[in-house]
């Protein structure tokens, strides 16, 4: 039974995981210019005042999706740091929010950004600005 359960049926389920879903198998791995920069569906915290921050509150901490409010809040301070127009960061979040909407059904899916995907938007639209910033750290 130990062989059984402790060893042929994990190998089995990460044969069957990486074959069919490797990706999903791997931790949903979101990689940026060869570099691994974070998953789907983990917060990570960053080290920048030029990012967009997950929300502290979250129960498990992991939560990787913040309300448009707290990430229109955050635009001030990002402004701030990159001198990138508030107009524009305005729309990135917009973009954003309707983006997650069209992947969820539009009518089922509640607003909500992305911390990651919008972070990533504004590395690929700004690379001046974010350049040696790519650090991230995953949350406790």
């Amino acid at each position: 039974m130990i062989i059984t359960t402790g060893v042929a049926y994990p190998l089995l389920v990460t044969a069957v995981g990486q074959t069919v879903l490797p990706s999903q198998s791997n931790g949903s791995q979101v990689i940026l210019n060869g570099k691994v920069v974070g998953s789907e569906f983990i917060s990570q915290s960053y080290n920048s005042a030029k990012f967009f921050q997950p929300r502290n509150d979250s129960a498990s901490g992991v939560d990787p999706d913040i309300t448009p409010d707290s990430a229109i809040s955050q635009i001030p301070a990002i402004n701030s740091a990159t001198g990138i127009p508030v107009n524009v960061l305005k729309t990135l979040v917009d973009l954003d929010v309707a983006r997650n909407k069209e992947t969820n059904a539009l009518v089922f899916a509640p607003d909500y950004v992305n911390v990651l995907s919008l972070n990533i938007e504004l590395v690929k639209q700004y690379p001046e600005v974010y350049t040696n910033e790519i650090s991230v750290k995953e949350a406790p």
